[in-house]
């Protein structure tokens, strides 16, 4: 028997996406690794670094509800935020605020998140030029 939730499909589109999911659940252990850092510290840099990685779910949802030229622009803010998430990760770690395993555990969802971004970028990319060539024949 099937729960309510595995039947229902969002309402929003944008969270049925597995790229929103990963997004969120990047933003959600980087706010429990902000919660243990010194206050001045995530004062400073943490609180920044906070805001880029939840930067990268939000340009998602925004662009979902756009037309694809403009969901990929979204989508590329996105890849943006990954990259300040990236910058913050090495100054974190350059001041010895994130342990090697930190670091690294960073680093590797902050990959997989611009792979999946620039995937579909390239899927959105791929599906409008064959729209156009459809058109044009």
């Amino acid at each position: 028997m099937r729960t309510e939730s595995e039947n229902r499909t969002s309402f929003f589109r944008f969270e049925d996406l597995r790229i929103y999911g990963k997004a969120l659940d990047y933003a959600k252990w980087l706010d429990g690794v902000i919660e243990t850092i010194p206050s001045d510290v995530r004062q400073s840099t943490g609180l920044g670094f906070l805001k880029s990685a939840q930067s990268i779910a939000l340009n998602i949802a925004e662009g979902s509800a756009r037309n694809k030229s403009q969901f990929i622009y979204y989508l590329k803010m996105a890849k943006s935020a990954v990259r300040e998430c990236v910058v913050y990760t090495a100054m974190l770690n350059n001041v010895g605020v994130l342990n090697e395993e930190l670091n690294e555990y960073s680093r590797n969802s902050l990959m997989e998140l611009t792979k999946m971004i620039g995937s579909l970028i390239a899927s959105l990319q791929r599906s409008s030029s064959q729209a156009h060539k459809g058109e044009d024949e």
